[in-house]
């Protein structure tokens, strides 16, 4: 099954990924084999911060491509599971909140 995932870098940045073996990917990040972001020096080690399962790749890209648009305040909600404050967190048109 497809997943999205988060990982927090050494440096506390967050990258976001899809995959449809979790554990595998989190090694190849973790080992400099992952992508081109988490390759970069002072980014390893990763640490997986939050996952869901998917049931299809589509899908599993959708929500990654939406994950990455986020901002950080937003990324940590979801790794905190603070779903609610996600519409509050949302930026508007010119990245003001609710706008």
């Amino acid at each position: 099954m497809p997943w999205v995932y988060i990982l927090e870098c050494a440096d506390s940045s967050f990258y976001v990924g899809s995959t449809k073996n979790l554990d595998e990917r989190v090694q190849q990040h973790q080992n400099g084999l992952g992508a081109a972001y988490t390759r970069r020096r002072g980014r390893r080690p990763v640490r997986l911060a939050w996952s869901a399962e998917f049931d299809s790749i589509g899908e599993a890209y959708q929500i990654e491509k939406q994950i990455q648009g986020w901002s950080r305040a937003k990324r940590l909600a979801v790794i905190e599971g603070r779903w609610a404050d996600l519409p509050k967190l949302a930026r508007g048109r010119f990245g003001r909140p609710g706008g």
